[in-house]
Parts: C-alpha cells; sequence; structure tokens
C-alpha cells in the first residue's frame, strides 16, 4: 500500500530554515514524480516545489524561488526551506504520481498527482 508521511514541520523565527522530509513505502519511488503543496487557513491549496522521476526536472512557485530547494534521497524527498517569512506559514503537503514518469517531469498543480500525505505544519512566526 502507497503511503507518504511528511516530517520535519515547526514553529521557526522568519529567516529561519526548515528542512521537511517525505517518506515514501510501497511503491517504486524513484519512477515517481513528487510534488509539494502548501495550505494555509482559508486559502487553496498550491504548488511549492516538484521534482521529476529519476532525479528529474525540479520546478518551483515564484513566491519560493531562490529560498526553496527539493532534492532526492534514498526514499525520500527533501524541501529545504531558507529565509522563511510569515506568509510561508501553512500546512505542507507532499504527493506523488507514477503518470509524469516518462518525461521525468513534475507539476506544481494538484490535479496532477494520485496520492497524498497527511501534511505537517509549518509556522513562521516571532
Amino acid at each position: 500500500q502507497l503511503q507518504l508521511v511528511e516530517s520535519g514541520g515547526g514553529l521557526v523565527q522568519p529567516g529561519g530554515s526548515l528542512r521537511l522530509s517525505c517518506a515514501a513505502s510501497g511503491f517504486t519511488w524513484d519512477t515517481y514524480a513528487i510534488g509539494w503543496f502548501r495550505q494555509a487557513p482559508g486559502k487553496e491549496r498550491e504548488g511549492v516545489s516538484c521534482i521529476g522521476s529519476g532525479g528529474g526536472r525540479s520546478m518551483y512557485a515564484d513566491s519560493v524561488k531562490d529560498r526553496f530547494s527539493v532534492s532526492r534521497a534514498k526514499n525520500t524527498v527533501l524541501l529545504q526551506m531558507n529565509s522563511l517569512k510569515p506568509e510561508d506559514t501553512a500546512v505542507y503537503y507532499c504527493a506523488a504520481t507514477p503518470k509524469l514518469q516518462r518525461f521525468r517531469i513534475c507539476s506544481l498543480s494538484r490535479d496532477a498527482y494520485d496520492y497524498w500525505g497527511q501534511g505537517t505544519q509549518v509556522t513562521v512566526s516571532s
């Protein structure tokens, strides 16, 4: 059974850093595109970053470009978040899909993903 579990969230001051992890089980990890999304209270879930299968193409939302970095490790996808701002406060989710494997691309659209984790809270506040 395919499972995604996020970890690494917490409370951090503005300008600080956090590293989120998305751990996977139940499928061939490297053949799936992985996306990171976030949802703040009262807002739509939005794409933050993603990485294609086999270490393929990565993408970033304009709001996090040059501050966030996504990478793959064994059965884990990491989201390094630096220079955090209060507006980064949200529940962060990872998601997976096998449908983009052929092109080694990913997507920041939530409709592209089939499987979702439960989320981890990130709060940026002084």
